[in-house]
């Protein structure tokens, strides 16, 4: 990959992974209720699933997705119902000091599905798979896209939930962290509502 291209590889990656989406807003209100320690196996879940998921779409369902536009839209509709009840979630979830006993963060396993079900996602690992890749050297370019997410990916995500942890003194008054949560929440339905128009 040259280097020029590999740059922009890299401001699009940077741009894509740090800017407010689905999962962001996740490891902020989780660093909120849960703290960094408890939410690192989301965050590597988050990275390492973006990774895996490049590797899957750059070798195969990208092909699907262009071919059968009743699986995008299928999986498109599903996400969005998905994101709306993690929104809930968010909405009604408990302060730092109950959170052990109602609730838990995601684990590794579950970050990581979760990219299948996030608009986001999506859009971003087909982006950088189109924009970055040449047809006929895919093979040879997509170690790079995913080594990039992974680098990138991680730093961005630690500091979204790094943030929400170090919130977590300023939420200690339940109304105010009630307000903070609603607040994550309608921002993460805000978040999709541009996916939403391509399906109508």
């Amino acid at each position: 990959m040259q280097a020029e291209i590999f740059l922009a590889l890299l401001s699009f990656c940077v741009v894509a992974t740090i800017t407010p989406g689905p999962n962001n807003m996740m490891l902020l209100a989780s660093g909120v209720t849960y703290g960094f320690k408890r939410t690192i196996p989301h965050m590597l879940g988050v990275t390492g699933g973006m990774g895996i998921m490049t590797l899957v779409l750059g070798t195969s369902m990208a092909g699907i997705a262009r071919q059968l536009p009743g699986f995008y839209t299928g999986l498109h509709i599903a996400s969005t119902l998905y994101l709306l009840w993690l929104a809930w979630r968010i909405a009604t979830s408990t302060g730092p000091s109950d959170a052990g006993r109602k609730g838990r963060p995601m684990n590794t396993i579950e970050g990581a599905l979760f990219q299948w079900v996030n608009p986001k996602a999506w859009a971003m690992v087909l982006g950088a798979i189109t924009s970055f890749t040449r047809p006929d050297h895919m093979l040879a370019d997509l170690p790079f896209i995913v080594g990039t997410l992974l680098v990138v990916g991680l730093p961005c995500n630690m500091l979204w939930t790094g943030t929400g942890a170090a919130l977590q003194s300023l939420l200690a008054e339940p109304r105010v962290l009630r307000v903070f949560n609603v607040t994550m929440a309608g921002v993460l339905v805000l978040s999709i509502l541009p996916g939403l128009k391509a399906l109508f």
